[in-house]
């Protein structure tokens, strides 16, 4: 069923258009291999994407920094692979990481084709907690900046999602008002419950196939979006 009444589209960036965890391996893979460091890429990755989410969730809740989220999801998942790496190269990996995460550029399958859809009819606008340096970075290299009317992000706003200061700066960027706009994102806690305490009309992006309520509209690949708008 089309939604009626919607003039502007807000997507999180990381997990709902930007494939982060294929981009984010492959960043694993060629830092280790920068620095020689001795691990099993496939196991590491695999430690690490949950240890990764984890952090982010107390980086949303502000009860840590950006430097202890980059720093300590590495150390976390070296210990708990039992490898030992000292300090100074985590701190270097950390580094490197963020150097050229942005460098690789898959998408979600069905990512232009849908904005290519969207365009003609839609303002497009990004809302994410990413870091200002890198999703700039991530939107230009992956070539779909052109789409976007606005990106709002948290270092911008000062708050992250699902802080309703974030939804509202955004809103404000944008020119639009609640009832005229949709937030579509991966994150049930900051993108879904965070837009529509506001007023929004939501879409969950739900690859990762979470148990969600039954009243919030979901897809499990961006194509189904189509059914919405």
């Amino acid at each position: 069923m089309k939604l009626k009444g919607i003039k502007h589209i807000f997507f999180d960036l990381d997990h709902t258009l930007w494939d982060f965890d294929k981009n984010s391996s492959l960043t694993f893979q060629k830092i280790f291999g920068l620095h020689n460091v001795d691990i099993n890429h496939e196991h590491f990755v695999k430690a690490y994407e949950p240890i990764n989410l984890n952090y982010w969730k107390l980086y949303r809740e502000e009860k840590i920094n950006k430097e202890n989220l980059r720093y300590q999801r590495l150390k976390d998942t070296f210990d708990v692979l039992n490898v030992f790496v000292e300090d100074a190269l985590i701190d270097k990996l950390s580094s490197d990481y963020v150097v050229h995460l942005s460098s690789f550029t898959h998408l979600f399958e069905g990512t232009f084709e849908l904005l290519d859809y969207l365009k003609p009819n839609y303002e497009l606008h990004i809302i994410t907690n990413g870091f200002d340096e890198a999703q700039h970075k991530k939107m230009n290299n992956s070539k779909i900046a052109p789409y976007f009317k606005t990106m709002t992000n948290a270092e911008i706003a000062g708050v992250k999602k699902p802080d309703p200061i974030i939804f509202n700066y955004a809103l404000e960027l944008a020119k639009a008002s609640p009832g005229e706009s949709i937030m579509i994102g991966d994150n049930y806690e900051a993108d879904i419950l965070g837009a529509k305490a506001l007023g929004l009309e939501v879409i969950l992006f739900n690859y990762h196939n979470s148990v969600v309520e039954a009243n919030i509209k979901q897809v499990k690949l961006l194509q189904e979006l189509r059914q919405y708008l």
